[in-house]
């Protein structure tokens, strides 16, 4: 019991997905700084895809061979006999180095690519909801418009409301009017008629032309109602001039008087 397995009781190890800690080590970690590293080897690659990089190239290639070829034998570095081994060493130096260098500024350049589709989805999202927004701001405000009263209809009921208001003052003048015209009659009852003189001679009955009394037509001169005011009173004036229906029927009666002998 006392030898158990320092394993087991032990800390409870890590899962598999959890990193361990590094151990010393003999030399530093190289950590370059990325971003400057992946500027300087995307404009590594910008540089070979250019056609300044061709033209240097070639260059360089011929002024090798023709140094290791016409130059002195003692100023040679890079023999003709053999192929050019230094030159070929070289240019496979270049090579192995330029195909990383590519696909880094190639893997940086995806990465700039999804950040601009994601950001141009994003985009597009909210250009959609916010189209979505006034479209439906749109329809709501014309069921909205729909609910008030334009223009021509409130103008329609006003000048119903203005119709029915002249009416109901018209009936009231009117009324008013034509109570005040029999209460004046009322107070100064009008007198029976003259007796005719004996020697006279008959004179055919003159119908009286109906005229509002001075009253009446002061009352109506100084009335500020308008043209259809002063009708209405001119009418009830004569209404209230014209003679009572029992003056009528004496009259009748009697249309001439007989001399006395």
């Amino acid at each position: 019991m006392a030898d158990k397995n320092p394993e087991i009781t032990g800390p409870r190890r890590t899962g598999l997905d959890t990193p361990l800690r590094a151990r010393g080590r003999r030399w530093p970690r190289l950590s370059p700084n990325p971003d400057a590293f992946g500027e300087a080897t995307e404009g590594f690659a910008r540089f070979m895809g250019t056609p300044q990089f061709l033209l240097w190239m070639t260059i360089f290639c011929a002024v090798w061979l023709g140094w290791n070829t016409f130059a002195p034998e003692m100023w040679r570095f890079d023999s003709s006999a053999i192929g050019f081994t230094a030159l070929t060493l070289v240019l496979s130096l270049q090579a192995s180095y330029a195909a990383p260098l590519l696909l880094l500024a190639q893997n940086r350049q995806d990465d700039r690519d999804k950040v601009s589709l994601r950001e141009d989805r994003n985009r597009a999202e909210r250009n959609l909801a916010d189209t979505e927004y006034l479209t439906r701001e749109l329809a709501g405000l014309r069921i909205a418009l729909q609910d008030v009263a334009t223009r021509d209809f409130v103008r329609s009921e006003m000048r119903d409301a203005v119709a029915e208001i002249t009416e109901e003052l018209k009936d009231e003048v009117r009324e008013k009017m034509r109570a005040e015209i029999l209460a004046e009659l009322d107070q100064n009852p009008d007198a029976g008629p003259a007796p005719k003189p004996s020697g006279s001679s008959p004179r055919k009955h003159k119908k009286k032309k109906n005229r509002p009394s001075r009253e009446a037509r002061e009352r109506i001169e100084g009335d500020e109602d308008g043209p259809q005011t002063t009708t209405l009173a001119i009418m009830a004036a004569e209404e209230a001039d014209q003679p009572a229906p029992a003056d009528l029927a004496d009259s009748q009666d009697n249309p001439k008087d007989t001399p006395s002998v």
